[in-house]
This record gives C-alpha cells, structure tokens and sequence, in this order.
C-alpha cells in the first residue's frame, strides 16, 4: 500500500499534465502542424545533402540543393492541390439533378415503407450537393489551407536546411552522454524517413493506375480523384475508404450503379496489390507500431492537430516514441506492446 499511493499519484498527476499539454497543441496546431511538415520534409530529402557532399560537393551549395528540392516538391504539391480543388468545385454542381433524383427516389421509397412525412422530409433536407464528396474537398481543403501559409513554411524550411548539419555534428557529440536519447532520435529519423519516402512512391503509383483506370473507364475527374488517392496513402488505415468514396460517388452519378461498382472494385484490387501486399514489404519495421495503435494515433492527432495531423500521425506517433520510449531504458519495455511483435528469442 505505501508504494500504491505514490504511484496512483503519479499517474494522476502525469495525467493532468498530459490535459494541459494536449490543450495547448490544440491551441498552437495552426504552428505545430506546418513546423512539424516542414521538419518531416528535411528529414525526408536530408540523404540528397548527404550524397552530394560524399561526391565532394561544397557544404553550403548542398544545403541549397536540398532547400531548392524540398520547394520544388512543396509547389509541385501545392499546384496539383489548387488545380483538384478548382475543378472539383465546378464538377459536383454539374451532377445536381442526378443528385435530386436520386433524392427524390429515396423519399419516395420511404414513404412506400410507412416513415412519416416529417422524417422524409429531414432527410431530404439534409442532402446537398457538397456534402456528398465533402470528405475529398476538407482533406483537399484542409492541406491547401496549410501549403497556403507558404511563406512561414519556406522561410522555415530555409533555417532547417542550413541548420540541419550543424544540428546533426551536435547530436552526434552527445551520443557518448547521452546514448539512449540520440538513438531515440535516430530511429525517429529513420522511421519517418522510410514511412514518407515509400508512403509517397507508392502514393504516386496508385494515383498514377488510378487515374489510368478512371480515364479507361469513362469517370469524370479522374485527375482529381488521383490527387486525392496521393494524398490519402499517407493516411493509415482508412485512407483508402476516404479515397474511394468520392470517386465511386460520381461515378454512380455519371454512369450509374455499374460504374460505380466498377470503380470500386477497380480500387479494391489496387489498394489490396499495392497498399497491403507490396508496401509493407517496403517499410518492414522501421515504423514499429501495432495496426490499432496506428489507428488510434491517426484518430488522436486528426483531433489535436487537424487534418494535418491525420497526415502526419504516423511520423508524429513515431517522435513520441523515440521521447517517451526509446530514450527511456526503464520504458523500453514497452516496444513489443508498441509494435505489436513478439521480441526475438536471444
């Protein structure tokens, strides 16, 4: 009992700080959100510097190769975004009498069934055009609306490319006092580093056979629905769900329930092939976390950050556990529990 109360205590206590702390992200996640893309992004494109001062380049001109890298992808990113979002304001209204039709149909399949006109009329009342693809336009939306702060992003992308070996030359001074914590650090690296890179190669084939097969099929928009199954590979989990349904939607519209089936198969087996047979090969265990904590890691940073944080839940989910875990022999315990896995027999 005297070692239960000191410990309730702790966790009480711990708790608490947590409430406050997660209180204040919520209230900076306008700055957390692009600072931590902006960190991610270096980490990511970091082994171009690298390679390049190998090859004996001079140290500052690789830092500006690296910056210079970095926006090119951030505009590349920002223009496809503005460009799907422009069109997919002028497509959905394009589809308001299928749309009303449909509506209409409904209702009157209702009524047929005994619901009351006032129920009928609720429903009927909560249909809009937008709200029918409303999921692909605040993802679309939501990540302009942070590229659109481009000019705190790329100025702080500009002290983090220079910054960045200075910072690595210190981190590695510290490995001899501080071990655990720099090899926290450095899984962190790496682990975002793999989670990114593969997590945009793959997104970029599957929106690549995306807009391929929309194109063959006759779906309108197939440009737009390839940005945003880009996009959504980031997103663990449910990012497929959210990738598929607007397209499928449109497609019902367009062409009717066969082509809307079509689409959805169409995706089914592209996300089976690619997502859940071949990119995990690719990523292996460097992320090292379990399918629900992913899960819940996307559900939590969504909530604290925005749909920036859906984005970057798993390299957000990954620092955490390079801080509280990894830097932490007492806590290191708790790996197999984080990832899932049953350690290796010695």
């Amino acid at each position: 009992m005297e070692r239960l109360q000191p410990r309730a205590l702790s966790v009480l206590v711990g708790l608490a700080a947590l409430t406050i702390a997660l209180a204040g992200l919520r209230g900076v996640a306008g700055i957390v959100g692009p600072a931590f893309l902006a960190l991610v992004l270096i980490i990511t494109v970091y082994p171009v510097r690298v390679w390049l001062v190998k090859h004996h380049v001079p140290g500052w001109l690789a830092s500006v190769i690296l910056l210079l890298s970095v926006y090119a992808l951030m505009i590349l990113v920002t223009l496809a975004l503005v460009i799907s979002v422009g069109r997919l304001a002028v497509l959905v209204p394009d589809y308001t009498p299928q749309i009303n039709g449909y509506v209409t149909d409904v209702t009157a399949w209702l009524q047929d069934r005994g619901v009351g006109s006032d129920q009928v009329n609720a429903i009927k009342d909560s249909f809009d055009v937008g709200s029918l693809v409303g999921v692909a336009t605040d993802i679309l939306s939501g990540i302009l609306g942070v590229l659109s702060d481009i000019f705190f992003i790329m100025t702080l992308l500009l002290f983090l490319a220079f910054d960045a070996a200075p910072t690595m030359k210190v981190v590695g001074t510290l490995a001899d006092h501080k071990p655990d914590v720099v090899a926290g650090l450095a899984s962190f690296a790496s682990g975002t580093r793999s989670y990114m890179a593969v997590s945009a190669g793959f997104g970029f084939i599957v929106a690549v056979v995306d807009v391929g097969a929309l194109l063959i099929i006759g779906v309108p928009g197939a440009f737009i629905w390839g940005v945003l199954a880009f996009v959504t590979n980031f997103i663990p989990n449910v990012g497929f769900v959210i990738g598929v349904v607007p397209p499928a939607v449109i497609a019902l519209l367009d062409g009717g329930p066969g082509l809307m089936i079509a689409v959805v198969i169409i995706y089914s087996v592209i996300n089976f092939v690619i997502q859940s047979v071949i990119q995990p090969r690719f990523v292996g265990d460097a992320v090292g976390l379990s399918a629900t904590l992913t899960f819940i890691s996307l559900v939590f940073w969504a909530w604290a950050v925005g749909p920036l944080g859906a984005l970057l839940a798993v390299p957000l989910s990954l620092l955490f556990k390079a801080l509280l875990v990894e830097a932490d022999p007492d806590a290191r315990w708790a790996l197999p529990l984080i990832s899932g896995k049953v350690p290796a027999a010695d």
